[in-house]
Parts: C-alpha cells; sequence; structure tokens
C-alpha cells in the first residue's frame, strides 16, 4: 500500500498548523511595530505570510487534502502560549520580546521555505503542483527570511549592546 498521498496530505496540515501560528505572529509583531522605522516591512512580511498562507490551502485544495481543523487550531493556540514568556519586564513589552518574536516568525520562514522545496521536489508526481507558483512563494520566502535576519540582527545590537538606552528598545 502506498501511503505517500496520506503522507502528504499530514505534511501539509503540519505546515498549515504552523503558518497560521505564524500568521499570527507576523500581524501581531507588524501591530506593535506600526510607527516604527522598519514598520512598513513587517506589515509587508504579515501581508505576504497571510497571502502564502492562503496558497497554502490552495495547493491542498487542488491535491485534494482538507485543512484539518485541529491543526488549525493548535497552530493558533502555540502562537498565543508562545507570548507567555519572561522578557525581563512585568507589565510592558521589553526589547527582548522583540529580539525573540522576529527570530521565531524567521524560523517559521525558514520551515515554509523548506516545504517549498519539498514541493518543487515531488511536483513530477503531482500534477496539481504548479511549480512557477511554488518557486515564486520560494523566492518570497527567502527575501521575508533575509530581511526579518537583518531586523532580528538590530533588534539584538540595540538590545545587548551595554552603551543602548533601556527606554529606547522596542
Amino acid at each position: 500500500m502506498d501511503r505517500s498521498p496520506a503522507l502528504l496530505g499530514i505534511y501539509l496540515n503540519d505546515h498549515l498548523g504552523g503558518s497560521t501560528a505564524g500568521a499570527e505572529l507576523s500581524r501581531r509583531i507588524a501591530r506593535e511595530h506600526r510607527g516604527a522605522a522598519h514598520g512598513n516591512e513587517l506589515r509587508r512580511i504579515a501581508d505576504e505570510i497571510a497571502e502564502d498562507r492562503r496558497a497554502l490551502l490552495g495547493i491542498m485544495d487542488r491535491l485534494g487534502f482538507p485543512a484539518r481543523r485541529y491543526k488549525i487550531y493548535g497552530g493558533w493556540a502555540a502562537e498565543k502560549a508562545g507570548r507567555i514568556k519572561p522578557n525581563g519586564r512585568v507589565r510592558r513589552r521589553s526589547g527582548l520580546s522583540t529580539v525573540i518574536e522576529l527570530e521565531s516568525l524567521r524560523l517559521g520562514v525558514e520551515g515554509k521555505a523548506a516545504l517549498w522545496r519539498a514541493l518543487l521536489g515531488v511536483s513530477a508526481r503531482h500534477p496539481g503542483l504548479d511549480t512557477d507558483r511554488i518557486e515564486h512563494l520560494l523566492h518570497r520566502a527567502e527575501d521575508q527570511s533575509e530581511t526579518l535576519e537583518s531586523l532580528r540582527l538590530a533588534a539584538a545590537s540595540r538590545v545587548f549592546d551595554p552603551n543602548h538606552s533601556p527606554e529606547r528598545t522596542g
């Protein structure tokens, strides 16, 4: 019995859960930084991540794999649970929160890029996969990752620089 189609459906649903968490996190980060110099970049990335999630749902639909609600809810809950972490402050955001959130989002985008690469690798056996579209999604994920890494390193520099004024971290 060939289980590869069923396994592909499980794999795609796992990524759907992750994309749900990533869309929630990216929206929240963009909202938190909307007035910052890099706010527009974060809004663009949040919009793209939401679009990438819709693209994944479209791929799943074309391949005949239903979205599993428990994976979607699990991703949503994981993002909410990720907010509960010590950040060195009791009542307000810390610059450390920004570093960790950007790092988490970048890791999620790297996972998404791995998904697109895996789909490209099996596209010959699955006619419902549009390789041009998936290559576009992969290149966009790589661009998102580079932007997030740049923002993450800048935030880490601000937070971990002993000469940096604490009221300017964010």
